[in-house]
């Protein structure tokens, strides 16, 4: 294997946590039994799972998790103040990325595509949460010794906007419902920092989509990852970048199979723009298309 290749290979198992999943999976036994289960074992039988996590169910789960891209049970507080389990897609405790192998091998094929077919352009993903994605769009320009390019990390840092229209009507992502996806552009600058991977070539977009994107100096893309969950954030994204993507650049929308909000923005979008490019799926979850050559 090339140099190059074995350090995406490496960058992608680190930031997706493949290296200590044991580690993960003793946390997150630990979480849900004190979190879900108030007649957990006792102690000791606690403890011969925690040594031997590699047998349980919780080893498993974690570890189809990080390749299929599947949910894990959370606990949130609703509207009137009670505890409530949701299933929450990729919910992770300790990796700086919640797409999982099947979604970041996608990345990786589409920036090899852009970079061997030559199409021009800055790379962009709007929602980041750690910024785990961005982060190997970074790697793999340093990887390759692209250093004409920008990676854009577009976010409100401080989680997802209440919802606003009828589309989206019913949920709430806001940080006041799940705490865990508001992750401050400091923290993420750090991470980017720890991995050394922060320099020029990476420009932050600070504030919501609608205020941050149509003003943003971005002049080309090659290719433009949307992660809104909402039809809002989806479609402020299409709307302002995608009239930027070269032609051959690719779109991926992590959302598109899991909310109907965000795959109505898109075909919304696309019909709208008579845009008949394949959408292909990802995994269960996400699709993407590649923009035709003019």
């Amino acid at each position: 294997m090339h140099p190059s290749e074995r350090y995406l290979s490496l960058l992608k198992k680190s930031l997706l946590n493949d290296l200590y999943i044991e580690n993960e999976a003793r946390i997150v036994m630990l979480a849900y039994q004190l979190l879900f289960f108030p007649d957990r074992p006792a102690i000791g039988q606690l403890i011969k799972d925690f040594l031997a996590i590699e047998e349980t169910q919780y080893f498993a789960a974690v570890t189809s998790n990080k390749e299929t891209g599947g949910v894990l049970p959370a606990m949130r507080m609703t509207a009137a103040g009670q505890e409530e389990i949701t299933e929450f897609r990729n919910f992770s405790f300790v990796a700086h990325s919640m797409i999982g192998r099947k979604r970041m091998d996608n990345l990786h094929q589409c920036l090899d595509r852009i970079r061997l077919d030559g199409i021009a352009g800055d790379l962009i993903e709007t929602g980041v949460w750690k910024g785990g994605a961005t982060l190997f769009m970074r790697g793999f320009l340093a990887a390759h010794g692209m250093d004409d390019r920008k990676v854009w990390v577009a976010d409100s840092f401080d989680g997802l906007p209440k919802a606003s229209l009828a589309q989206d009507k019913g949920l709430d992502f806001s940080k006041g419902q799940y705490p865990y996806l508001a992750i401050g552009i400091d923290a993420v600058k750090d991470l980017f920092a720890r991995y050394e991977l922060l320099d020029e070539q990476v420009q932050f977009l600070k504030g919501w989509f609608k205020d941050t994107l149509p003003i943003a100096p971005i002049e080309k893309l090659a290719l433009l990852r949307l992660d809104g969950d909402l039809y809002e954030s989806t479609m402020d994204g299409l709307q302002h970048l995608y009239h930027k993507l070269s032609p051959g650049g690719f779109v991926i929308v992590d959302d598109y199979l899991s909310f109907p909000g965000c795959k109505e923005a898109v075909d919304d979008y696309r019909q709208a723009h008579g845009i008949v490019d394949e959408l292909m799926p990802i995994d269960e979850f996400s699709a993407y298309w590649r923009k035709a050559a003019s």
